[in-house]
């Protein structure tokens, strides 16, 4: 099941709609098939065997992906901040691919030998009519066939090319979404690159619930709420550092329109939700935990689960704003210990993932599966007894300290409630004595100070003196990418090469 079967339905169901960019001037589902046959024409014409996107979000971007579906051809969108060896790295895994780009990244792609258009360039093929006798028909066999190729960001390791099949694409949206389901007047504002998988997600996902989606290319808090005002956004999406920037941004941040605000891709600090619940309390949060190899969403928080975590006084309802909520119809979940056994309620272990869009599938590796299909996320959690699941990081920050295994998450999210702290990174660093020590990086909030002292006294109150930092760090920012997700190493890497420390 090809996905842009997804297309034909909306086309069918509501064609005349407009479901890309503005109101005034947008693209209907009806004209976003005529592009995608004229750019899978362009496609099969080049000859290509993918097709190479290295420019930010906007209206080329679904049109290239409908455009290489239709042509049989995985769309390959890439990080477009990778440094030029890096760039030249990835690029050497795509070597007949067509290319599209930003001004600026043209030479880079026809420097690797690729036909590359901007953007613009690619809208203006895509606006012309198909020749007459030309098959733009995709196969009907490629369910099967890789459809998007979305390279890991490298967080822990080297970027990996993770293969999302037609299936497991399809498979999401049937699981998640019911077509035809948005008002004609909904619209969402996606802030979020190409290359992220809720880019994706929420293009196919918008386009078969009949939702127009408009994109923000540069983030900017002052801008977005401006467009969200403007463009009268029912539904947004937005990663944790994006929603702190706009709850902290002075700026009007009345939102008369919206009705449901998702996020994810990062941890979320408990304090940052509760403030953004009381500033909109007439808007729906989502919490939405997932990763690329399965397709985006495997758990939800929904809008009633945090309404009622605000409002509760028992400590086990309150805590499942810290939670990713609940695991999605069509996905198995089990936490697993060391030793591959699953554990009960209240244990935290590997989060091992099954089902239908679950992909787990590596280009030149293949499928990271167990004998019973289950994928390891080598992420951390564990569930409560009502089934939350919470997320205590990745195995690999776990922290060593003697014996003693300690999560990061943990002490940064109590640092993150102090009221001086805008963000924070907690790591392991090499020591003598206890194999690892915990320090902290930390960024105050503009006009306020904040010791040493009186922060590892703060946490101390709260957790014991075995998991208190033993030195803190003051920077002015930490080492983010471009979704809002901690790069750890760089922060261990800057501490151990930064002497200052206050």
């Amino acid at each position: 099941m090809n996905v842009t079967m997804l297309l034909d339905m909306a086309i069918d169901g509501f064609g005349d709609r407009v479901m890309i960019g503005r109101r005034e001037g947008g693209i209907t589902a009806a004209r976003l098939g005529a592009m995608s046959e004229a750019g899978a024409a362009a496609i099969r014409e080049s000859g290509a065997d993918s097709v190479v996107y290295l420019a930010v979000n906007g209206p080329a971007f679904p049109v290239a992906m409908f455009a290489a579906a239709r042509a049989g051809v995985p769309l390959v969108p890439v990080n477009y901040r990778l440094g030029a060896e890096q760039l030249r790295l990835l690029l050497a895994n795509h070597p007949r691919a067509l290319g599209i780009a930003d001004e600026a990244r043209v030479a880079a792609l026809r420097d690797a030998g690729l036909a590359a258009l901007t953007p613009a360039q690619w809208l203006a093929r895509t606006a012309e009519p198909v020749a007459v006798g030309i098959d733009v028909s995709p196969n009907s066999d490629e369910s099967a066939a890789p459809a998007v190729v979305i390279y890991t960001s490298g967080t822990t390791s080297a970027p990996k090319g993770v293969l999302l099949r037609h299936e497991n694409l399809t498979s999401y949206v049937f699981g998640s979404v019911e077509f035809a389901s948005a008002e004609p007047t909904d619209a969402a504002l996606i802030s979020v690159p190409p290359y992220h998988i809720a880019a994706v997600a929420n293009a196919i996902t918008s386009l078969f619930a009949g939702r127009r989606t408009l994109v923000l290319e540069q983030f900017t808090p002052a801008q977005w709420l401006q467009l969200a005002r403007e463009e009268e956004i029912t539904n947004a999406l937005v990663v944790p550092t994006m929603l702190s920037r706009i709850v902290e941004a002075d700026e009007d941040k009345a939102l008369p329109s919206l009705r449901s605000l998702a996020y994810g891709g990062a941890p979320m600090p408990t304090a940052l939700i509760e403030r953004a619940l009381r500033m909109w309390p007439e808007v729906g949060f989502v919490n939405a935990y997932g990763l690329t190899e399965t397709s985006s969403t495997v758990a939800v928080l929904g809008p009633e689960d945090h309404r009622a975590a605000l409002a509760s006084d028992d400590p086990a309802v309150r805590a499942r704003l810290g939670s990713v909520g609940q695991v999605v119809p069509g996905i198995d979940l089990e936490i697993r210990d060391a030793n591959g056994a699953v554990v009960g309620p209240g244990v935290a272990g590997s989060i091992c993932v099954r089902g239908e869009q679950v992909s787990a599938e590596y280009a030149g590796i293949g499928r990271a599966v167990d004998d019973r299909g289950f994928f390891d996320t080598r992420d951390k959690g564990y569930l409560d007894e009502a089934g939350y699941l919470y997320i205590g990081g990745r195995m690999d920050d776990t922290i060593i300290r003697g014996a003693e295994n300690i999560a990061p998450a943990e002490i940064e999210e109590v640092i993150l409630r102090h009221p001086a702290v805008l963000d924070t990174a907690v790591v392991g660093v090499p020591d003598e004595v206890w194999g690892q020590r915990i320090e902290a990086a930390v960024v105050v909030r503009a006009g306020m100070e904040l010791s040493s002292d009186d922060l590892r006294a703060y946490v101390r109150a709260v957790l014991r003196g075995s998991k208190t930092p033993e030195r803190v760090f003051y920077w002015d920012d930490l080492p983010r990418t471009e979704t809002g997700k901690l790069v750890r190493r760089h922060v261990l890497e800057r501490i151990l090469a930064d002497d200052v420390v206050v």
